[in-house]
């Protein structure tokens, strides 16, 4: 049976089972300060005898810490007797083999199937000072697998750095794999992808509620570019915003009180503020130039947006409160989609140089400029994870347009959906 010092946890409602005590590490720069960890395969317990469940609970968690680029492996090759026992107490665990092996970290765990019941328990060890640094049980079905994994990605990356991981999270984009282009939705990893809508149109710029149980999104439904509001879980969806001319590029405020947009309804694209009921409340830009794309500071203090007002498209950040406009970016043909990083102290965006776009990151004072993507195609609409770590992406360097992920710091980039459709606008909605 399954080792009961861990508090039954059910999927998606994660409680610790002892204190946590562990240093706090940056990852601004994979590689550094990467911690050798010897990750296990996940064991059955007596009384199962599947191993299809540890074949995709394992290749879902060592993906997942793969991407955060904190860990260096240990060579499976070199494991010894200890990874084939299951050992979920500090005392059942051969720390001097692991030390012998270069390991500082080790995860192991097991897992019980009965039926479609499925229960998994995972532990972290730090392995130089010999102890347990955290570690849950999950409860659920054999389909929760996927699940339960990234759930525990996301503590592991929580015990060594503070900060919970993204992995639990989704990502929204619009793909013509139907033949129209449609709102999806689908897991960090790319995988389980979910249809959305069916709006048989052109539907565009999805952006999540601050809870992520809404979608806003601009869809030709109606003949006409409409901003939209659709309730994950019921599926229940309603037109927000139906001016003449355009209302696209809705993103909601961090208190989920407003919705910034942009508006052309007296010639002009605008940037406005409406009521989460559709009502205009304030106008934020009013300038001859095309402004759009805006994006929430994350206190809501702060808007960034693009204008052409002085020339070519550059980023702007206007104070909502007092109107002051202050221009970001200085370079660059074609600046667009702008996303302020959820610790505020940076913002992507995409720039068109020699005829294609990447992806670049500035500090909010207009420093530090950063490129992070290079080589063939068009790199655009970045928007980052709930965490700050990394950097979804849509690049068409293989012909059709797909959905990429990477480090904000611009390595690790990995394709999440299918070369066959088009893929883009990728939204990543908060920890769920």
């Amino acid at each position: 049976m399954l080792l009961r010092c861990m508090t039954v946890v059910f999927l998606f409602l994660v409680l610790p089972c002892t204190a946590l005590a562990a240093t706090e590490i940056e990852i601004s720069s994979p590689g550094e300060q990467s911690i050798p960890l010897g990750l296990t395969k996940f064991l059955p317990d007596e009384g199962t005898r599947s191993t299809r469940i540890a074949a995709e609970f394992d290749e879902v968690l060592g993906a997942d810490l793969d991407l955060s680029g904190l860990f260096r492996f240990v060579d499976p090759q070199s494991f010894l007797d200890d990874a084939g026992h299951i050992g979920l107490f500090s005392t059942q665990v051969n720390f001097p083999q692991w030390r012998l092996l270069g390991a500082e970290t080790l995860i192991k765990g097991t897992y019980h199937l009965d039926g479609d019941k499925l229960v998994v328990e995972g532990r972290l060890f730090d392995v130089v000072n010999r102890r347990l640094l955290t570690g849950r049980r999950y409860v659920g079905q054999a389909k929760d697998v996927r699940r339960m994994a990234h759930a525990f990605a996301d503590l592991v990356l929580k015990a060594l750095t503070g900060e919970e991981g993204p992995f639990s999270s989704r990502i929204a984009y619009i793909s013509n794999q139907t033949g129209d282009k449609e709102l999806w939705l689908m897991d960090v990893d790319g995988k389980r992808p979910l249809r959305l809508t069916n709006h048989r149109s052109i539907v565009l710029n999805p952006d999540f509620s601050p809870r992520g149980k809404e979608i806003l999104f601009t869809s030709y439904r109606a003949n006409n570019p409409d901003l939209y509001r659709k309730e994950i879980y019921t599926g229940k969806e309603a037109r927000l915003s139906y001016k003449p001319g355009l209302n696209i590029a809705g993103r909601m405020s961090p208190n989920g009180n407003e919705v910034a947009l942009t508006l052309s309804k007296d010639g002009n694209p605008e940037i406005y503020l409406l009521s989460t009921s559709g009502r205009i409340r304030k106008r934020i830009t009013n300038n001859w130039g095309i402004d759009s794309d805006p994006a929430w500071s994350p206190d809501g203090g702060s808007i960034t947006f693009v204008s052409n007002r002085q020339g070519n498209p550059h980023i702007f950040i206007t104070d909502v409160f007092t109107g002051k406009t202050v221009r970001l970016t200085t370079r660059g043909k074609y600046n667009a989609t702008p996303a302020w990083s959820p610790k505020a102290d940076r913002i992507a965006f995409s720039r068109q140089e020699k005829g294609r776009f990447d992806i670049y990151t500035i500090k909010t004072d207009g420093t530090d400029e950063r490129r992070l993507t290079f080589g063939p195609g068009n790199s655009e609409h970045p928007r980052w994870s709930p965490d700050g770590r990394f950097i979804v992406y849509s690049w068409d360097k293989d012909g059709n347009r797909a959905i990429y992920v990477m480090r904000a710091d611009g390595t690790g980039s990995r394709r999440l959906t299918s070369l066959q459709s088009d893929c883009r606008h990728p939204a990543w909605s908060p920890r769920w």
